[in-house]
């Protein structure tokens, strides 16, 4: 299981695939992607931080009957251990919205020295002590309204994005599926919401451009130019230029549809997505996959399929399915039927690295 790379001493040399079937760890030795590890094998394993300079990372999974799990490792992924999960406090008779209860932790990003975990159900949480111990990130759960918020795929509201900004610790922007993007400048204390210019085709004409009701897929922030973020929304591909404040449609062909979008870490004209056929479908378009392109802030979009199957294809790329690392060269992507596939020229060209895997839930690089 391997794919032929262009060997390159910059390049980032490790990846990971959180996977129904456990996290697999990537290697690029002498130009070739290669499994190197395999934790949780059989564990459906649903997001990863990868290892900060010391080597902590954490893994979250969802162990279904025996409920969602959050597992730490101080040695780069050699060995593990169960740490404490987030956690939701009692839940108020008669409190609107869906159970307080941890059904999945969705994302997980640094910043500073607090690592923040989105989860289903929409929640926000904290912890100032690598993962030991975790706070809910009250004022944003105790918000009227969050209780508007909705699961479309889900049964329950998804915290997917959460966006640190690279010279402030204490500022975050967050997405949410369905309940828009939102933004704090004090660590949490406060929020507002910054999703205007989004708009909900599957909302009411009256009620399509409200903030509170938008279906972000996916947020990314480009670190060089941190007001520059890019959202694949279920209604289509946005760019904000002005850390959120507005955002701008941009039409992409052969489908403005999608769940993916990585940000070019340098340049801020730069993102890829991944499109797919809504709404019921969500299959590459024509069975053909392929990876969209804009160089220009979004004016035009290529269309990237060299070494991609186009023929009788039917993977679908989750919205944590696509990385980029942090040269903006390289890029790897994992699909629902256990594809994956990298690109060490920026997406020009793909090589195939597996087509057996378990179905992929979430790539990423470092």
């Amino acid at each position: 299981m391997f794919c032929k790379l262009y060997p390159e001493d910059e390049m980032t040399d490790r990846a990971w695939l959180c996977t129904r079937k456990g996290l697999f760890e990537l290697r690029r030795r002498q130009g070739a992607w290669q499994v190197e590890r395999l934790s949780f094998p059989a564990d459906p394993v649903t997001m990863v931080l990868p290892p900060d300079r010391s080597g902590r990372m954490l893994a979250g999974l969802n162990l279904g009957h025996f409920g969602a799990k959050l597992h730490a490792s101080d040695d780069a992924g050699q060995t593990w251990h169960e740490v404490v999960a987030p956690a939701f406090p009692p839940q108020p008779e008669g409190a609107e919205g869906p159970e307080w209860k941890l059904n999945q932790v969705f994302s997980l990003e640094r910043s500073g020295d607090a690592i923040w975990a989105g989860t289903v159900p929409g929640g926000l949480f904290v912890s100032r002590d690598q993962g030991e111990t975790w706070a809910l990130n009250e004022p944003l759960w105790l918000d009227p309204r969050r209780t508007q918020w909705m699961g479309g795929g889900n049964p329950a509201p998804a915290m997917h994005s959460v966006c640190p900004h690279p010279a402030n610790p204490e500022e975050l922007l967050i997405g949410v599926s369905c309940g828009g993007a939102w933004r704090t400048t004090d660590g949490g204390q406060t929020w507002a919401l910054r999703a205007t210019g989004m708009r909900a085709d599957f909302m009411p004409p009256e009620l399509a451009g409200d903030e509170n009701s938008q279906d972000p897929h996916l947020i990314a922030r480009c670190a060089a130019e941190p007001n520059v973020l890019w959202c694949q929304h279920h209604c289509g591909i946005y760019r904000s230029t002005d850390n959120g404040a507005n955002w701008v449609e941009h039409k992409a062909a052969p489908s403005s549809f999608g769940f993916a979008v990585a940000a070019h870490p340098q340049d801020p004209l730069t993102a890829w997505f991944v499109p797919a056929e809504k709404d019921m479908r969500r299959i590459p378009v024509d069975a053909a996959l392929c990876v969209t392109r804009t160089r220009d802030g979004g004016q035009s979009f290529e269309v990237l399929c060299t070494g991609l199957p186009q023929q009788h294809c039917y993977d679908l790329i989750y919205r944590h399915g696509l990385a980029v690392d942090e040269t903006g060269t390289q890029l790897m992507m994992g699909s629902t039927t256990g594809g994956v596939w990298a690109s060490s020229d920026a997406g020009d060209s793909w090589q195939t690295v597996s087509t057996t895997l378990p179905p992929v839930y979430a790539v990423k690089m470092g």
